[in-house]
Order: structure tokens, then sequence, then C-alpha cells
């Protein structure tokens, strides 16, 4: 015998922990839709729960007779039938008129048989044999509460009435079913038709079944065979053709739990069941179900679900007025079905069967506002780059383009709206304004950097003294410009102050980053190594009004070569760091008493060793890591590096110096000889000598480069003899007559030629 659990107490509370135990241990849960419910209900001791042990196996609680006629079941009792496949619940009621509720009875009365009906598939009204065909007999009010209920609440869906004749006396059996069958349609035809179902009939809702028991208190033999046959209807129940095969809508037993427990909720909490009209309760039931099949009508709609997967592709035309009307033919439908409810019941679930459409079109809504402000927002920098690429002027071009395509946007939110709802794009317009803004200061910050990136890296190519004073007020000038042109061109946008403050903090520090990272490019140890031989070559190899220099004798080499590693070195000390903030340093004073002397040579004292190396350091006081560009280490490293790629620069102007002091001493030197011997034999002498053809062919042999040595020296000869004057030349007259009667006569042609063809000599070489 299995033992019957509480459901629910006499006082309606439903026992959800005790049901769950229940589905655990008899392993109900695991029965999918393979179950059936079987309930009785009836007058109270008319041996409901006696019948249900026999029938079932269970061992619910039974009246005992010796103790009198009471109330044995309190509230709603459910067990395991032990003996009865498929897995069957037998759910045993509290009786129908127990005179221990008092005037609480009918309130309980309605609640238990409401609960019974919505959950058994089988419900068993047990009577009194001796109450067929008598018009106050205590199962008719049962019988019309049934019926009520049945007829206003539910949609038609056959529920097995198997009515147990209890104490069945001599009168055969057809005889109490005809008239038996003949009450039961007498109170169907009384009860109030709902227009809904005004055309219902009895068999529309159920299976009306009779059967009678004898007295098991008189016959009890005979009460238990009639039992057994009776318990033979009871296996495979919800088979077709069966006691309960209209199983259409019965919950998964994994359910089972939950679905009860809302229901008993629902009815316990609807107060009109307190009454005897159960107009109210009947609208909140029947209205109910009509929105639910309506709301799942919507779900599966064949149109909608086309719209649905054609939305998330792209924007759809129309879309708001496509989804108003699929919404209209449901709620339209709805208003049909609930006309004759009442109207305060019919009205609010209507407003929730709309919040509940609305909430399965959302989505499909949003992602059309999506598209739209995706699409505008594309088309708005598509729009504003082609402007700015013709030439127009940015705050022009962005007011233009924001004001179309916000235009434009809105006209789209409006043929997206759904006319049952009061959703906006409100939300979605203050996003894509914020992104508008987005794309333009992205767009505007583009254009600022290949200006400002440009022009900075010119100041930092040109190293001039006042680098940093330069590339601070760069960027200053345009930071300011392009905050003015920023901020008049989002005049109109309907965003927060804050939203625009923000972005014009955003542009001032774009750009502050731009001259950093033009910076660190320029800082680079190739770049700068280049710019210091550049430097040095442009000081060193030219003048002050960017002549070459010839490397003559007055030219003081040693001067010239410290002025270009100043400069060089001024070029490393500007890379050194970043100066943005206008603070002091002290790395130009640093690197120039670490790096040069008076030399343009690195002290000797730190060469020896004899003092710390300042620059054997990762960090200059005074400057933030994060500013620094060349370590002190760094700039050493590149000031050795420079110095030994100079060192030959540097040497090949001594030697070219050199090499004209050597030139010019020679020129002068010959030159003199050649006037002195010029004087010694006389002009026409000397003429008659250089004219001479041994003399030209000794002049035609002298080899390219000694031409080229002493092409200048007629020149440096004129300079010389206008120094020392022609009175000295007398003087010289005897030496020279001397030293030209000890040379060869070939020597003194050759010299006499030089000296009396440099014309010639000037026309063939300069």
């Amino acid at each position: 015998m299995e033992k019957g659990m509480q459901l629910i107490d006499g006082n309606g509370k439903f026992n959800m922990e005790g049901l769950q135990d229940f589905m655990t241990t008899t392993e109900f849960a695991q029965c999918g839709l393979s179950y059936s419910v079987v309930a009785i209900i009836g007058p109270q001791s008319s041996g409901k729960s006696t019948l249900m042990n026999h029938v079932f196996g269970t061992d619910f609680k039974m009246l005992n007779a010796n103790k009198g006629r009471g109330q044995t079941t309190k509230g709603i009792w459910i067990a395991k039938s032990s003996e009865i496949e498929p897995f069957t619940i037998a759910m045993d009621l509290e009786g129908t008129d127990s005179s221990a509720r008092g005037e609480d009875n009918t309130a309980f009365e309605k609640q238990s048989t409401l609960f019974a009906l919505a959950i058994a598939d089988t419900v068993l009204v047990n009577m009194w044999c001796k109450d067929i065909g008598l018009e106050h007999a205590a199962c008719r009010p049962l019988l019309k509460l049934v019926f009520e209920v049945m007829k206003r609440l539910f949609q038609p869906r056959k529920r097995t009435l198997l009515f147990v004749i209890r104490d069945h006396t001599r009168t055969p059996l057809e005889f109490l079913e005809t008239a038996l069958r003949k009450d039961i349609e007498k109170i169907w035809a009384a009860v109030a038709e709902p227009e809904t179902h005004s055309s219902a009939a009895l068999s529309d809702y159920f299976n009306v079944e009779i059967t009678a028991l004898s007295s098991y208190e008189f016959e009890e033999d005979k009460f238990k065979d009639q039992v057994a046959h009776l318990k033979q209807r009871f296996f495979n129940s919800n088979s077709p053709r069966d006691l309960a095969d209209d199983r259409l809508e019965v919950e998964p037993a994994s359910g089972f739990s939950v679905c009860a427990e809302k229901i008993w909720k629902t009815i316990k909490d609807n107060k009109d069941l307190h009454i005897p009209d159960p107009k109210v309760m009947a609208a909140s039931v029947r209205c109910e179900e009509i929105a639910k099949e309506k709301l799942k009508q919507l779900t599966s709609d064949e149109k909608w679900l086309e719209l649905k997967e054609d939305v998330q592709a792209g924007p759809v035309p129309w879309l708001g007025a496509t989804l108003s009307s699929i919404l209209a033919t449901y709620l339209s439908q709805y208003d049909k079905e609930v006309i004759y409810f009442d109207q305060d019941v019919r009205n609010a679930k209507r407003k929730q069967l709309e919040l509940n459409a609305l909430e399965v079109v959302r989505d499909a809504y949003v992602t059309m506002l999506e598209h739209l402000s995706s699409n505008t927002l594309e088309t708005f920098k598509t729009k504003l780059e082609q402007l700015l690429n013709e030439g127009e002027g940015f705050v022009a071009s962005a007011r233009s383009c924001a004001r179309s395509c916000l235009h434009e946007f809105d006209q789209e939110c409006e043929d997206a709206a759904i006319r049952q709802s009061e959703w906006n794009a409100s939300n979605v317009r203050e996003k894509l304004t914020c992104d508008m803004l987005s794309g333009m200061m992205a767009i505007y910050e583009e254009q600022l950097t290949d200006v400002l990136a440009d022009e900075i890296q010119s100041l930092f190519e040109a190293g001039e003294t006042d680098t940093w004073l330069s590339v601070r007020n760069l960027l200053e000038s345009k930071t300011e410009n392009a905050v003015s042109e920023f901020s008049d061109a989002v005049v109109g946008f309907k965003v927060h102050r804050s939203a625009i403050d923000t972005k014009l903090e955003h542009l001032r520090e774009n750009a502050r980053n731009i001259v950093k990272r033009k910076a660190k490019e320029a800082a680079a140890a190739e770049r700068v190594l280049t710019r210091m031989k550049d430097r040095f070559k442009q000081v060193f190899n030219r003048d002050e009004i960017s002549k070459s220099r010839f490397w003559t004798r007055e030219k003081n080499i040693d001067e010239i070569e410290r002025n270009a590693l100043s400069a060089s070195l001024k070029i490393l000390s500007t890379m050194a760091a970043m100066r943005l903030d206008k603070l002091t340093d002290q790395i130009e004073h640093l690197l120039f008493s670490s790096l040069m002397d008076e030399s343009g040579d690195i002290p000797s004292s730190q060469r020896t060793g004899a003092t710390p190396d300042p620059l054997a350091s990762n960090t200059w006081e005074e400057v933030s890591p994060n500013d620094t560009l060349l370590t002190p280490v760094d700039c050493k490293s590149l000031w050795m590096e420079f110095k030994e790629d100079m060192k030959y620069k540097m040497n090949q102007a001594r030697s070219d110096q050199a090499l004209r002091n050597a030139k010019r001493v020679i020129k002068i030197v010959v030159g003199v000889v050649g006037a002195a011997v010029i004087a010694a034999v006389g002009v026409p002498t000397a003429m008659k000598i250089a004219a001479r053809p041994e003399v030209a062919a000794v002049l035609k042999a002298v080899t390219t480069w000694l031409l080229a040595v002493l092409k200048y020296i007629g020149m440096e000869v004129l300079e010389t003899l206008k120094y020392i004057g022609m009175d000295v030349l007398e003087m010289l007259k005897d030496a020279a007559a001397m030293a030209v009667r000890s040379l060869h006569p070939h020597i003194v042609a050759i010299i006499i030629a030089l000296v009396t063809n440099q014309s010639d000599w000037r026309q063939q070489y300069y």
C-alpha cells in the first residue's frame, strides 16, 4: 500500500517540498508524458478514500464507522498507485459538503474542485445511489459547480467524468444510468452559456462514464469484485480511446510540481472564488488562455519569422508598419474572442498581451535602429571626407553633413516605429550623435596629424638653437586653432557639454602625442648622428654668408672646428630630452663641460679618470624619464662616434691648407728668381731666349702636374714684385747674374719662358 502525501493542507498551504520528495522517491519526474492523474470528489463520508485505496492500492485515511461519521480527509492528498501502469497519481479531495468548515466550505469546495479539474485526466464523482433523480440531492450543487467551471474557464478539452454510484440497490444499472444522464444534461443546460462557446455540448468537455458499486459495509465481497473490474479500466488509461485520451496540453512529469503549485496559487489568490459568482475568475483564466494562444500564434507567424530573419541582414523598408499590422491582427482576434468576458479583466489581459507581443518584436526593432544608426554614421563620414577633399572648410562641412544625416535618420526611425509601442529612438540618436562626434574627431585628428607632424619634423631637422621654443609655439598655435575650429563645428549637436569637453581634451592630448612621437623619431641615434654631421659640414665648410671655404693660410682651422663642433653638440643637447612644459635643465651645460675643452675635445681630466664622469648615467637631473630621449650614456656614445667620423674631414682640411701654403712658397720663389733673371739679362734677351726652339721643346715636355703647380705663379710674382719694389730688384741684378751664370742654360731658359708666357698659361688653365 502506498502511503499518501498531503499536497494541500486544510488551510490551503501547498506542500512544495513534500511534492518534490514524492517525485524523487517515486521517480515520477522521469515519466515524461507517460502518466495519469485520477481525482475523486464527492460528499463527505461517502467512501471516497475507501474507493481510492481499493482501486489504486493506496493507503488514504478512511472513515472509522465505530467513531461516527465526520470529516476524515482534510485538504488534498496524493499517492502513487502501486498496482496500475502507467504511472498513476491518485488524488483524494476533502468532502464537498463538510460541516466542519461551516461557512468557509463553499470557498474551499470551489478551489479544490477547480484544482482537480485543472490537474486530473479523470475525475471520479462519488455519489449515493439514493440521490439519483432527487432535485436537492447532495451531488447536484457539486455537478453544477463542475459544469460552471468547465464551461466558463476552459477551452473544450475532454476529461473523463466517471460517476461512481455507491450502495447500488436492486434497481438495474441501465435505469439508473438513464436517469443520471438525464439529470446531468439538465444541469448542463441550466448553466449559463459564455458567448465564446454558446453551442458547446456536454460531450465537447466530458466523456461521461457511469458505474455502480455495492455497499462496502454490507456487501464487501461483491464490492471488491466490482472494484477489481473497475481497476482494469485504469490500466493504460492514457492510451487512445481509454479514460484519459485527450492529453494534448498535458505538462511533462518533470514540470508537474511547478505547474501544480502555479495553478493552486492562481486559484488560491483569486479572491473572486470566494463569492458565488465566478464571472471574474472565469474571465481571468479564460482571457489568460486566449492571450497565451494569440502570443503563441504570433511567435510562429510566417510573416513575422520572415521579417525577423530579414532584419538581421540589414534595414527592412516599412518595418514599423508591417510589425504594427501583424500585432494589430492578433490583438483584434483577442478582442473578438473575449468580448463577453468582464471588461476590466479582458482589458488588463489585453494590455499584458500587448506588452508580451511587443517584447517578442523588440529585438527586431532594436536591430533595425542599429542598422539605421550604423548606415547613417558611415554616410556621415563618407560625405564629410568627400567635402573636405573637395576643399570645403571643416566647420561648414561638418555642420552640413550632420544636419542632413540626422534628419534622414529621424525620418527612417519614424518609418520603423511600431504603432502599439511607446518606444522612440532617442537613446540610439544620442549614441549616434556621440559616434558622429567621434568620427569627426578622427577625421580632424588625421588632418591635424598630417599638418602638425610635417612641421614638427621640419623644426627638428632644422636643428636651430631655439628648436623647443619653436615646437611649443607651433603646438600651442595649432592646438588652439584646432580646438576653436572643432568647437564651432559641433555647435548644434544635442549632446552634453561634458562630452564635447572630453573630445576637446582628447584633441589637445592627441596633438601633444604627435609632438612626442615625432620627437622620439627625430631622436633616433642614426638621425641625430646624421644631423650632427650635416651641421658640422655646414659650419666647417661654409663661411658666414654660406660661401665655400678655401683653406688659405689666413684661415684659423682650429677656431672653425670648435664652432662646428659646438653647433653639432647643440643639436645633441636639443634632442636629449623633450621640453614641452617650459622646464629648465642643465643638459647643454653638462654636455659642453663634459665633452668639449678649448680644443673641442673631451677634457683631459675625464679622459684620465681624475674626476667622475657625469655622463656615466642613464638619467638626467631635473628631467623625467618619460621626457628623456637620449640618456647621458647615449649622448656620450654618439659624440664619440661623431668625433671619429669627423676626424678625416678635419685632417683633410689641415692637409689642404698645408699644400696651399707649400704651393704659395714655390710660386713666390720661382717668380722672384725669374724676375731677377730677367732683370739681369734684360727683357729683350729674355724674350729671345724664351723664343728659342729648344726652349719651346723643353716647355712642351714639362708634365701637366708641374704646369698645374706653376700656373698661378704669374699673379703671385706680380703681387710679390709690387710688395718688394723695383729698387730691390736692381739690387739683386748682380746676384742674379752670378746665379744665372751658375745655372744650366736650359734652366735659365725655362724660368724665362715661364715668366714671360704667363698670359698664355692663364688662358690655358683658368
